[in-house]
């Protein structure tokens, strides 16, 4: 590379992109698509400054890669420089696969395709495209390199992504509760039997990083406004694909009307290279530009959704840690009904009701401690620290959510 390429992160300040190769990933379409795809999908409708991107926080994971396996290196964990660049691309392209609006849409766009597949997929590609040289990143990304310390790296619960976008959302929301002292947890990072492990010295902070991650979930990830706000994002693009393959025309994207036409599953991706092309030609203004389309469409689920967006008229929500009992929910749906004058076989589009969960950490995927004899047990045994045993339990909320006013004339 003629000179270092250099960026300024608002979180770390100045990044350096390591290498020639690393440069033309990032350079490439499918990253820079990244762009145009929130990190946290809908959350800026509660925290108006939760507006940073997949691309930031891929660039941002990269860097703490790259601090992490230069202070392993210094403890004298053997890296050669091809796993390094090797461990700092599949950081780098970890969320590669995400599509529009991220998680909202993993279920409702593409039918319960996970977004870790599409990135498979999508770095297989790219090896392609650069004649194998993304071959050893690969292997690290399916945990199938001999050297495991590296896919827990990329990808466990104390992995670098999670250090990445803890520290960048609490940042970007200003929610101050979820910060978590990442330098100091990758200063405390050793190697130990091929595992990752933490020095004792750092066990508070990992217990600080378990409890901000599980309020970042209730805060920011879970806020019950995000999800009613995704619920209606939902809503609006299964009634989009209903119309759709019902013959309706809507106007929108070639690619998007590809997706909503088609019941595309995860063989399909796999034995046809085009549609994986396709969609990753997608990102959230291909949504948000249907919306504003929509706006006065004759169909008019498709026009009040819509509408409600553009002017954040959420569907009202409860969330409780009860279950609601089926009396409730039918009494409820009811009201909706008589409350919207709608015809009951429409109510799915404007009321729904079902459970999130969140949990601090989980026992069968360990962090592990070193402690000062040199024996490695997990975070939860290690002694005072009745929390992180609390932590481990699932936590569930129930919701329900119904639109609160409808506008039935066109």
């Amino acid at each position: 590379m003629k000179s270092q390429k250099i960026l300024n992160d608002p979180v770390y300040g100045f990044i350096t992109i390591p290498s020639e190769l690393i440069f033309t990933i990032i350079d490439h379409p499918y990253f820079q698509r990244l762009r145009r795809i929130k990190q946290l999908g809908l959350t800026d409708f509660v925290y108006p400054g939760a507006l940073h991107t997949r691309f930031h926080h891929a660039i941002g994971a990269m860097h703490l890669m790259s601090i992490t396996l230069d202070n392993l290196r210094i403890k004298g964990t053997e890296i050669t420089d091809g796993e390094y660049e090797a461990a700092l691309i599949a950081i780098l392209l970890h969320d590669i696969g995400h599509g529009p609006f991220s998680h909202a849409l993993e279920y409702s766009l593409l039918k319960g395709i996970p977004h870790e597949e599409l990135s498979l997929l999508t770095i297989e590609l790219l090896n392609q495209e650069f004649g194998g040289k993304l071959d050893l990143t690969l292997r690290i990304f399916k945990n199938q390199y001999e050297r495991k310390f590296f896919y827990q790296l990329v990808s466990s619960q104390l992995d670098i992504d999670r250090l990445d976008y803890l520290q960048r959302d609490c940042f970007f929301t200003g929610v101050s509760e979820g910060t978590i002292g990442a330098d100091r947890i990758i200063k405390m990072m050793d190697v130990k039997n091929d595992q990752v492990v933490i020095e004792e010295k750092g066990i508070y902070s990992i217990e600080n990083f378990l409890s901000a991650r599980r309020l970042m979930y209730w805060q920011v990830y879970l806020h019950k406004t995000t999800v009613s706000a995704e619920k209606m994002l939902i809503k609006l693009i299964q009634r989009a694909r209903f119309l759709r393959q019902s013959g309706v025309r809507l106007t929108i994207t070639e690619e998007f009307d590809f997706f909503l036409n088609q019941n595309v599953t995860l063989a399909d991706f796999r034995t046809n290279p085009e549609y994986l092309r396709l969609f990753l030609e997608m990102d959230d203004l291909d949504i948000w530009g249907a919306v504003k389309l929509w706006k006065n469409h004759p169909d008019y689920v498709l026009r009040n959704i819509s509408r409600m967006f553009l002017t954040r008229n959420l569907f009202k929500i409860n969330l409780t840690t009860e279950p609601f009992s089926a009396d409730e929910i039918a009494r409820m749906k009811v009201k909706t009904i008589d409350k919207l004058k709608i015809p009951t076989e429409d109510l799915d589009y404007f009321f729904s009701h079902g459970a999130v969960s969140n949990y601090g950490y989980l026992t069968k995927d360990r962090i592990n401690i070193l402690t000062k004899k040199g024996k490695v047990i997990d975070v939860a045994q290690a002694a005072d620290l009745p929390n992180i045993k609390v932590m481990s339990k699932i936590v569930e909320k129930h919701y329900i959510c119904m639109a609160k006013s409808l506008n039935l004339n066109h």
